[in-house]
C-alpha cells in the first residue's frame, strides 16, 4: 500500500486556524486530496485530545487510528523558545506519539512547563534538548 500523508496539521484550537478543523472534515478533505494518513495535530490541547479519543478508533495497524477509512497518527507541534549567546531562538518541533497513553504522559510533563490550553501549538520556555 502506498502512503500519502500530511503530518503537519492543526486543530481549530490553534491560532489562525479554521474553526472547521474537525476529524470528520479532515478525513473528508484527505480523501478529496488523495491522502490516506493524517496527523491529528495539537494533541497537547486538552479539549482536542478529548475529541480525538472519542472520534478515532484503533486501526489494525499498531500506533494508527482511523475514522471512516482515513488513518490518523497522533501528532502535535511544540514551539520551544530559548536564549543562547544573547539571542532568542524559536524552534518548531513536530511530535508523533504511538498511542494515547504516551500522549497523556507527555502532556503531564509539558503541562508543568507551560500553558497547554491557550493555543493548540504551545510555546514553551525550554531548549530542544529539554524537550
Amino acid at each position: 500500500m502506498r502512503i500519502y500523508a500530511d503530518f503537519h496539521i492543526h486543530s481549530r484550537y490553534s491560532r489562525a486556524t479554521s474553526k472547521e478543523m474537525s476529524v470528520p472534515n479532515l478525513a473528508y478533505w484527505a480523501e478529496k486530496k488523495g491522502l490516506n494518513l493524517l496527523g491529528t495535530g495539537d494533541f497537547t490541547h486538552p479539549i482536542w485530545l478529548r475529541e480525538l479519543k472519542t472520534v478515532l478508533k484503533p486501526s489494525e495497524f499498531e500506533g494508527f487510528y482511523s475514522y471512516k477509512g482515513t488513518f490518523f497518527i497522533l501528532t502535535a507541534e511544540i514551539n520551544t523558545i530559548f536564549e543562547r549567546e544573547g539571542r532568542t531562538h524559536r524552534i518548531h518541533h513536530l511530535i508523533l506519539a504511538p498511542d494515547f497513553e504516551a500522549v497523556e504522559s507527555l502532556n503531564a510533563i509539558l503541562g508543568e512547563r507551560g500553558d497547554l490550553i491557550s493555543d493548540g501549538r504551545p510555546s514553551l520556555q525550554m531548549t530542544p534538548a529539554e524537550l
